[in-house]
């Protein structure tokens, strides 16, 4: 019989806790959230092309006539379906873009794509804007529509593009946040994306001011990659697991008329990945592209803003199921957050420090992604604890306001919810 271990006194030696099952398990998960993430990240090897503006001549052909009263006159004239120049082939774009109280920054938007000669309507819906937005946007020339009280059950961004898109002519709708900063091309380039799928969603590059702003989002976007996996898969991922950046997305007006998009993802905070995601599952083609040459983004202020609003729209909380959150979370902790953390205390495994090397050259990839990055995107990787603790809280408790207004809890299967008309006749649009 095998003795019993004592102490100097001659008392058994107190038993040690059996930790080491519980590490052994920690790291098997671990391990399995390493191949998930790798497995992810493969797919960057092979990603539809980045969106280019066409060349001079092509697609969408010839511009319209110069200035507003030009580019209303070509709509009204046109005979093609949805207003697009007469005898030119080539479809109408109108631009659509929400506005609550975004003074301070529509004007740079509307410059650019006012001055965009694919453009022939532009239309800012004024969401009951308590500053100068709307008398902003009619000095500049655009189609102002002053946005009716929110009906019961509705964000304030679906039902102002829902408005939007009822006085729109153009054969192609452009939705853009009042924050983006369009660059030449960018619209004939989504008009020309529409021949190979049904909705468009454009990925930016973003404007970050300040080293603490820039390492927190990119910190945040680092989350969605080890998620989702980069932008711009050639296979699209299964309804369930498409991603959408509402900053930014073209469709065909009468195909999204018809599905009665907005209507349907009424009630969602994350309105964008809802729409995406309930149009996939009804036939849709989704293209998540890059367009990081003609289109940036300045979102935030500050990286509290950042903070606090990475909260309320990157968890995905009312468009994903229990389960995937759950899982998603974890790749986050175990894949990201934990190696950090292993690091600062100096106690970092061999899988933490190969992980940290995949985190490295992901923050090295993700540099394009920013109109000057900087040291920030770098050193986000310190930041990552951080990141899934915000994910973690506005998961468990979501975020529900926006601009001085509350909502109700949305849930994940209202996405699918409503008619399902079927996918766009293509041959039609084609």
């Amino acid at each position: 019989m095998k003795a019993e271990a004592t102490t100097t006194t001659g008392k058994p030696a107190p038993r040690r806790p059996r930790a080491g099952a519980a590490a052994r398990v920690l790291a098997v998960a671990q391990a399995v959230a390493a191949v998930v993430v790798l497995a992810r990240l493969a797919r960057g090897r092979r990603r539809l092309p980045p969106l280019t503006a066409p060349a001079p001549g092509e697609f969408p052909g010839d511009a319209p006539p110069g200035g507003v009263a030009g580019r209303a006159a070509w709509i009204g004239g046109g005979t093609t379906s949805g207003g697009g120049k007469p005898g030119a082939g080539s479809p109408g774009i109108s631009v659509v873009i929400p506005a609550r109280d975004e003074e301070r920054r529509l004007g740079p938007c509307l410059r650019a794509v006012l001055a965009d000669p694919a453009v022939t309507e532009v239309i800012v819906v004024d969401d009951e804007s308590s500053d100068g937005t709307a008398r902003l946007a009619a000095a500049y020339g655009a189609t102002v529509v002053r946005g009716r009280p929110l009906p019961e059950g509705w964000v304030g961004k679906q039902w102002a593009l829902h408005q939007g898109l009822e006085e729109a002519h153009g054969e192609i709708v452009v939705t853009l946040d009042a924050d983006t900063r369009p660059r030449p091309g960018l619209f004939g380039a989504l008009a020309a994306a529409l021949a190979e799928h049904d909705l468009v969603s454009a990925g930016p590059r973003f404007v970050c001011d300040g080293l603490a702003e820039q390492a927190l989002h990119a910190s945040f976007l680092a989350t969605l990659v080890y998620r989702f996996g980069p932008i711009g898969p050639p296979v699209p991922p299964p309804p369930h697991r498409v991603v959408a950046n509402g900053q930014c997305l073209a469709f065909r007006r009468e195909a999204m008329r018809r599905a009665d998009g907005f209507a349907r993802v009424r009630g969602h905070m994350t309105d964008d990945v809802a729409l995406a995601r309930a149009l996939a599952a009804d036939g849709w083609r989704v293209g998540f592209l890059d367009a990081g040459g003609l289109l940036e983004v300045d979102m935030h202020e500050s990286a509290a803003e950042a903070w606090r609003e990475g909260g309320r729209s990157l968890p995905l909380r009312d468009v994903t199921r229990p389960a995937w959150q759950a899982a998603d979370l974890a790749v986050v902790w175990l894949a990201a957050a934990l190696p950090a953390l292993r690091l600062a205390a100096g106690r970092p495994t061999r899988l933490d420090l190969a992980l940290l090397a995949v985190r490295l050259l992901l923050a090295t990839a993700l540099r394009r992604s920013y109109a000057r990055p900087g040291a920030g995107v770098l050193l986000s990787f310190l930041l990552d604890p951080a990141t899934a603790v915000r994910l973690t809280q506005a998961t468990l408790r979501p975020v529900r306001t926006w601009r001085s207004r509350a909502y109700g809890l949305g849930r994940a299967d209202a996405v699918t919810c409503g008619a399902r008309p079927g996918p766009p006749d293509r041959t039609a649009a084609r």
